[in-house]
């Protein structure tokens, strides 16, 4: 009789742990894009800027050299 209730008890106190497990969901991780913008216009135009003036000072001093032959 003392067998029979310890495997009763047994199989209860298993049965009893084994209801209360719990589950755990992992929700899908959403990626999203980034976007990033960078502006660089202030150098190239200072680089086209410091470009173009060296050759409209060329060609000021080409003018000034050709006005002062003729």
């Amino acid at each position: 009789m003392l067998k029979k209730m310890l495997l009763i008890t047994i199989t209860g106190v298993a049965l009893l742990m084994l209801s209360c497990s719990h589950s755990v969901e992992v929700k899908p991780v959403e990626i999203k894009p980034i976007h990033i913008t960078i502006d660089i216009n202030v150098k190239i135009d200072q680089a086209l800027d410091d470009f173009f003036d060296e050759i409209d000072a060329a060609e000021e001093e080409i003018d000034e050299t050709s006005n002062t032959r003729n």
